[in-house]
């Protein structure tokens, strides 16, 4: 049984299971355990996962024989051949340091070209913020979640990563594809609480339960998380000032089987998250006479602005094989709110010019259909589509100064109804046994903000060219339409004349990103256990879109770059043998913008001048990216294993102003995280209680303090810090 616990494969192995095309996928046994079940030990089911074929053990063979054909006709829907795909295994969720209570972005980053930056977003190849999530195949639509992840790793039997020119099944987001497959109680069984916690204030009680009832299998998973690093550090001491934050999930996943053929299932999920916003003292007030005007104003480091956030969604999905045709489709509905509360002692207006009560919110129901039809052995068609009908609400109540230092109140609101489609067609086809060619078209739409459509059409081909290698190389041509939360220009009228006054007065309406999109890679195996991959790729934009932070409240809102151009490289490799795994990677990008054509009064009048005449940087943009790990397992052969696992991230520095804007580079950073943990089975000799685990976790281990961000920037708002050391221990029990 081999120990890897990240790989990267240039295509899914849902091809080989499909039997369409070549897929050079390692020999991965995953163990899917009760949580806290080490690889190896007593568990309730075992996936093996080998050339793209799917078998599972269980003391329910005809159970789990069907839920592996459904699962693989799942997958099969939507291959992603010819993309870049990272997987990780459910041991490598366990493994990297933290486990389940890692949060979705500290698991992401070990993936290559993907950077961090501020209030946990994550940028991929050079894109912002992009990233479609899916879960078991259907695409949740954006949320208004800044801070919070509503996604819970724990929640994921594996997940995948799949970036590069994208098959046409994949639209709206593309930088990259977060597609989770979810735990459920047919090979899940059996529950497991938690108790994770130390530094900071951080206390984490988790709870997760699955089982099986005839056709009927259910899994949910619940957990609070109280610390005192809800956002960044915005100064580089050990502690955050003012930044408690409180957060409540919950996840559930219920599936009744009918037949072999046909199952219905429904996944909810509950998000529920207050944080305090930290303080930067020695702030400057907004005006020369604010201090008497407002004499009851707290220093800048006394603030007391909070945020709260709220995600709540649901899918209900029927998946159907027939004869030669297999289909998924799916109604899902998702409401997110944030809300904005001021320094109660006018704080905000003392220091800003303004004080507002913000909030914002976005209900999106919808349906999404994929259908796969195998013509012949070498011809398999797929079609589909997707609907999203979306409902913004904005509203903000502010506090102002008018032009005789008199204090108003202004109120802002507006609302609108819109909706996003695409539809799909590709066929995937072997012309000769080592050769794929994966070609389709998609038609994609939205009338929000702005009224826009395209005809996109995408090809990938895949060329096994020796023994233990696989190229491919592919063009996409992509249509992104705008975020739906954008601000309406119609707002700033009324502060015409007021301390919140824009210097510029133009807010032309955010449009949708086009792309031509160019990806090529190989993939090789050097030995049994050991492979190395080499990835390019080029996209040029038209209306880029990019987001930024204005203002005090952290909502990003979306603006575009007439141009855009984003290039770069990643290499990886991994290394597998028995209770050793090794992995590394490193990423060059390079993402560049030239004249802002939206949103223009967020900008100050120069910085858009010098852009709309010149490239330059776009604020993420980060010219190198690295990520390694190692994990090894003492005694992975008895009831007691002791795994220590370390991963590393590196960042060569976000953009920051010089004399022009984003003409400056924040200095370079390594950060190393370490994990121990101790299982044991059956440590209390009881039917009830099996597997017990102690566990370890260090973040920062070298306590090297770092910026993410310097506070200036296109559309960049306050510093932010990363994480000094944090220790963290827990305890878990299975039962």
């Amino acid at each position: 049984m081999t120990r890897l616990w990240f790989s990267r494969r240039p295509l899914s192995p849902a091809v080989l299971a499909a039997m369409t095309a070549f897929t050079p996928v390692s020999p991965l046994v995953a163990q899917t355990t009760t949580a806290g079940t080490p690889a190896g030990a007593t568990g309730t089911a075992t996936t093996q996962v080998t050339d793209g074929e799917i078998t599972r053990r269980s003391s329910a063979p005809d159970a789990m024989t069907v839920t592996a054909r459904l699962d693989r006709a799942r997958i099969q829907l939507q291959p992603s051949t010819g993309a870049t795909v990272h997987a990780f295994s459910r041991k490598a969720l366990e493994t990297i340091p933290g486990g389940d209570n890692a949060g979705m972005n500290s698991v992401l980053l070990q993936a290559p070209g993907v950077a961090q930056d501020s209030y946990g977003q994550i940028h991929v190849r050079g894109d912002h913020n992009e990233v479609q999530f899916r879960l078991d195949g259907v695409q949740l639509p954006e949320g208004m979640n800044v801070f919070g992840q509503t996604l819970m790793t724990r929640f994921a039997d594996n997940l995948s990563l799949s970036t590069g020119a994208l098959p046409v099944q994949y639209g709206f987001l593309q930088a990259a594809v977060v597609d989770i497959n979810t735990k459920n109680g047919s090979t899940n069984k059996g529950g497991n609480v938690s108790i994770y916690g130390g530094a900071r204030d951080y206390f984490f009680p988790s709870a997760q339960y699955g089982g099986q009832h005839g056709k009927w299998d259910y899994f949910f998973t619940a957990d609070y998380v109280h610390d005192r690093v809800g956002i960044e550090n915005t100064t580089p001491s050990f502690n955050a000032p003012h930044d408690l934050s409180n957060q409540y999930h919950f996840l559930g996943h219920v599936r009744y089987t009918v037949d072999e053929n046909t199952r219905i299932s429904l996944i909810a999920g509950v998000s529920n998250a207050e944080y305090q916003l930290p303080n930067i003292g020695g702030q400057p007030m907004f005006g020369d006479n604010y201090s008497s005007l407002l004499p009851q104003a707290p220093g800048s480091s006394n603030l007391n602005e909070r945020q709260k956030e709220i995600t709540d969604f649901g899918i209900l999905s029927l998946q159907k094989t027939i004869g030669a045709f297999s289909l998924q489709t799916s109604v899902f509905s998702r409401y997110s709110s944030l809300g904005y509360s001021p320094d109660p002692n006018m704080g905000d207006l003392a220091y800003m010019g303004i004080s507002q009560h913000a909030e914002r919110s976005v209900m999106s129901t919808g349906t999404q259909s994929d259908v796969t039809w195998r013509v012949r052995p070498d011809h398999t068609i797929r079609f589909g589509f997707q609907v999203f009908g979306e409902r913004n609400i904005t509203k903000a109540d502010a506090t102002v100064f008018n032009d005789a230092n008199q204090q108003v109140s202004i109120h802002t609101g507006n609302g609108r109804t819109g909706d996003i489609y695409g539809l799909y067609v590709q066929d995937e086809w072997q012309p000769v046994r080592n050769l794929t060619v994966n070609y389709g078209l998609r038609f994609d739409g939205v009338g929000e903000y702005t009224d826009e459509h395209q005809l996109s059409p995408r090809i990938n081909v895949v060329w096994r060219a020796w023994k233990g290698a696989a190229l491919h190389a592919g063009y996409s041509r992509y249509f992104t339409p705008p975020p739906f939360e954008v601000v309406g220009g119609s707002d700033l009228r009324q502060f015409a004349n007021t301390s919140a006054a824009t210097d510029v007065s133009r807010s032309d309406t955010v449009k949708a990103e086009r792309d031509h999109y160019f990806d090529a890679g190989i993939e090789q195996v050097i030995l049994p256990g050991w492979r190395v991959s080499f990835d390019a790729y080029y996209k040029l934009a038209h209306n880029l879109i990019d987001e930024g932070q204005f203002g005090a409240p952290i909502i990003l809102s979306g603006f575009n770059y007439r141009r855009g151009q984003v290039n770069g490289y990643e290499f990886s490799t991994s290394y597998d043998h028995g209770p050793l795994s090794l992995y590394g990677n490193f990423a060059w990008s390079r993402a560049i913008g030239k004249d802002i054509t939206s949103a223009q009064f967020n900008f100050d009048a120069d910085d858009l001048k010098y852009i709309s005449q010149h490239w330059i940087h776009l604020d993420h943009d980060q010219r190198w990216t690295a990520s390694a790990g190692g994990c090894y397992t003492f005694f992975h052969r008895s009831g007691h294993p002791t795994r220590i696992s370390a991963t590393m991230v590196y960042g060569s520095g976000l953009r920051q102003d010089s004399d022009v804007p984003n003409g400056g580079v924040i200095p370079q950073y390594a950060t190393f995280n370490m994990s121990v943990v101790q299982s044991f089975r059956d440590l209390f000799h009881s039917r009830f209680l099996r597997t017990t685990q102690l566990r370890l976790d260090v973040t920062n281990l070298f306590d090297h303090p770092y910026m993410l961000r310097s506070g200036t920037g296109v559309g960049v708002g306050a510093p932010q810090y990363g994480l000094r050391r944090t220790i963290l221990t827990g305890i878990s029990q299975s039962f």
